[in-house]
């Protein structure tokens, strides 16, 4: 079972690009939350990294896209992203070496973030990105 499954109600921004790659984004997420329990590190490692490349790739195209439009918003936003980057670069970095686990609280995690951003931050971006 999925840990996260989009619909347009919960996480449709209205702004096509963005409503895709989060669409990818939940897939990879489910991806990496289907192997965290396997005990495979290498697996797991390979999930993770594809998940943060992904997040930083997505964000990126986001705050291209808000920076073409003149968003208000940019500053707030990307400081948001720049926190989660971190936060996961932090975590690929030790989970590499050894030092931390990806378990169920890593991807409720991510989850639980996503719940919060893309109806309350992204959402407020429509308007600007579709003008």
């Amino acid at each position: 079972m999925p840990l996260i499954t989009w619909t347009e109600e919960q996480y449709g921004t209205g702004v096509g690009f963005a409503d895709d790659q989060h669409k990818k984004l939940f897939g990879l997420l489910n991806n990496l939350h289907g192997v965290a329990f396997s005990g495979d590190k290498a697996a797991i490692g390979a999930k993770l990294d594809a998940l943060i490349a992904y997040v930083v790739e997505h964000f990126q195209s986001e705050e291209k896209a808000m920076q073409e439009k003149n968003y208000d918003g940019y500053q707030a936003h990307k400081a948001e992203h720049d926190k989660l980057v971190a936060t996961c670069a932090d975590l690929q970095k030790k989970f590499h070496a050894g030092e931390a686990e990806v378990n169920q609280e890593t991807t409720a995690f991510v989850k639980s973030w996503l719940d919060d951003h893309i109806p309350k931050v992204d959402r407020a971006y429509e308007p600007a990105l579709n003008s």
